[in-house]
């Protein structure tokens, strides 16, 4: 793997904190943020004895800020200040500091003026034995982008004086990236990356606000940390990034999270070469393990749902609920105070693929109970502790389960998708895991709107036409018990299902007559395609591909289960009817939440 560095500022806490998580997460260096060590009671040479003993390197002190494009007696001061921080540097162990672009609006625009300061900066940096990587910010008077940055240094043309190549600060300019090219590879000093997502924001609040480390946002860094390498760019991969979140999170996750996105991407660096880069090729979703909050209420609604009991494990307090190819496990052994989705196993090409990356990127693997007569069933625990399993043996572990007991199905065929209320503060991380494990493809957030505020919900898929995995974000910290997680089955004909179901005593969430109304009013379906859904408080949503139909039963403490029947390859998940059903899911919080069960104790 290529060398890794972090910047300090990425992390909460203090410095000795934020080095203890960079080492434990398995980087090889550090940007050392200026802050930092102004803010350390240790001196220069004592945190440079700190760094080393946790196995890291300085690789970068930043930042130099507002030297060029001023007043004579402007640059001055200024030079008087950056050689004190030369010889900081030198005390620290550290050769290259970053200086940023000015962003003073009394700054000169004069690139001569600027060539000139900066030849006197890289003499006295010279003369310290440090060089200097000069940085276009997107927000800088009038230096604001890589090229011309480079413009400028190459006509300084001094040996300590090069550029540093910022993803953010290029990317939200979209800069044209084919002049990368001509920057030689010795030149490029420095490399910082961090990802982002598509925002009509200013650069600086969205550069202070809203970075993520790779792989978490919307930009293509494969692409661009391609175009560095392949220009000869030979130092670290390093991560700069500022963000809200990650800086009130625990150091040791974040540093973590931070070097698991630099793995993946050192991944996907070599596929770009590779004649095939293996994937897990994630087929559907094989089985999910549910955690009962009443043993005996959930069995019974499965079974009225049409699952039959395909058995119990012959040595766990498991029993295995299969129609078709969608497959439940009860884990009995797992009593809690709510019904919640414990663990999901998701049918694989190849797990091996998928056990080779998790230690590629160090994820542990989930402890796991298991007979050496069993299958090798092996999974990963992701942020929200359910566990994912890699599933590429379906065959074998179901033969654990005996004494098959029978049902009668209502046309529910398998498993389509699961979603996942994640913590707060934890959802950048959880949409990486699921991304670099198993090579699920993301989608643009959708921010639904509740009663509680905006929720964000991204889904993960395959890259062929495939199951997902909903991650959805409550509006704040602490409101993840507010929402719920939910289990989506496919229908062949979700109509005469639920005709079936209310057959039987068993109705779905009550749906608005106003949404039939504007539905009707959209003019893309006639009154009497609507007055079906209406009567069977079926929602609806279509999109070039084809059409989807979904039903939600009431939730059942933290899991709701879903019915929903797709035409003609349609690949979303319903957002647009997510508010619709947060409100009516609110709406069954009154007496009459739990209406479904009194269908089921009347049917037992």
């Amino acid at each position: 793997m290529r060398a890794t560095s972090i910047a300090t500022v990425c992390l909460s806490g203090a410095l000795d904190q934020k080095i203890d998580a960079i080492a434990r997460a398995g980087f090889d260096g550090i940007e050392l943020f200026e802050p930092d060590l102004i803010a350390s009671y240790s001196s220069p040479e004592e945190i440079a004895r700190r760094v080393a003993d946790a196995g890291l390197r300085i690789d970068l002190y930043q930042p130099i800020r507002d030297v060029e494009a001023t007043t004579p007696d402007a640059f001055a001061r200024a030079l008087r200040r950056a050689k004190s921080k030369f010889d900081v540097m030198r005390q620290l162990g550290v050769d290259t500091a970053l200086l940023c672009s000015n962003v003073a609006t009394a700054a000169t625009d004069d690139d001569d003026v600027m060539a000139e300061q900066l030849y006197e900066l890289a003499q006295a940096a010279a003369d310290s034995g440090v060089r200097v990587a000069y940085e276009a910010l997107a927000w800088g008077r009038h230096v604001s982008t890589y090229d011309h940055a480079w413009r400028i240094v190459e006509s300084v043309d001094h040996p300590a004086l090069g550029v540093c190549l910022d993803s953010f600060h290029i990317l939200a300019r979209g800069s044209d990236l084919d002049g990368i090219a001509r920057i030689p590879g010795e030149k490029i000093f420095y490399l910082q990356l961090a990802d982002a997502p598509r925002m009509n924001l200013d650069p600086l609040s969205w550069s202070r606000h809203h970075r993520l480390f790779p792989g978490e946002g919307d930009w293509d860094l494969v692409d661009f940390t391609g175009r560095v390498l392949d220009a000869g760019y030979s130092g670290p991969l390093s991560l700069e990034v500022f963000n809200d979140v990650f800086r009130q999170s625990q150091p040791v996750l974040t540093a973590r999270d931070a070097w698991r996105s630099l793995a993946r991407l050192d991944m996907q660096l070599d596929a770009r070469t590779a004649t095939s880069a293996p994937n897990p090729a994630v087929r559907g979703v094989s089985f999910a393990e549910l955690q009962p909050g009443d043993v005996g209420q959930l069995e019974l609604l499965l079974k009225m749902l049409g699952f039959a009991r395909r058995g119990v494990h012959r040595r766990k307090d498991l029993s295995l609920w299969v129609q078709n190819e969608a497959r439940v496990v009860v884990n009995r052994s797992l009593l809690g105070a709510t019904t919640r989705i414990a663990a999901i196993g998701l049918d694989v090409a190849d797990a091996e693929v998928v056990h080779r990356r998790a230690a590629a990127l160090r994820i542990p693997r989930a402890p796991r109970d298991r007979a050496s007569d069993e299958a090798p069933l092996d999974g990963y625990v992701a942020p929200d502790e359910t566990i994912v399993f890699a599933d590429g043996d379906v065959a074998g572990w179901l033969g654990e389960f005996e004494h098959p007991a029978p049902v009668e199905p209502v046309g529910i065929t398998r498993i389509d998708h699961v979603s996942l209320v994640m913590p707060w503060q934890r959802a950048a991380e959880a949409q990486l895991f699921f991304s670099s494990l198993l090579e699920l493809r993301r989608s643009a957030s959708v921010d639904v709107s509740s009663d509680r505020g905006l929720m964000s919900s991204t889904a993960l898929t395959p890259a062929a036409p495939g199951p997902g995995v909903i991650i959805n974000v409550p509006p704040a910290p602490g409101m993840e018990s507010m929402f719920v997680n939910h289990l989506a089955f496919t229908c062949t004909d979700i109509h005469s299902t639920l005709e079936i179901l209310r057959a039987r005593n068993i109705r779905t969430l009550s749906v608005p007559d106003n949404y039939y109304d504007d539905l009707l009013a959209r003019g893309d379906l006639s009154e009497k395609a609507v007055a079906r859904l209406r009567a069977l408080d079926l929602l609806y949503d279509r999109d070039d591909d084809g059409e989807f139909f979904h039903a939600y039963l009431p939730a059942m403490d933290g899991v709701e289960f879903e019915l929903v029947q797709r035409t003609h390859g349609h690949r979303g998940y319903g957002a647009v009817n997510a508010p619709v059903r947060l409100a009516a899911l609110r709406a069954e919080a009154s007496p009459h939440r739990y209406a479904w069960r009194e269908g089921v104790r009347a049917a037992n």
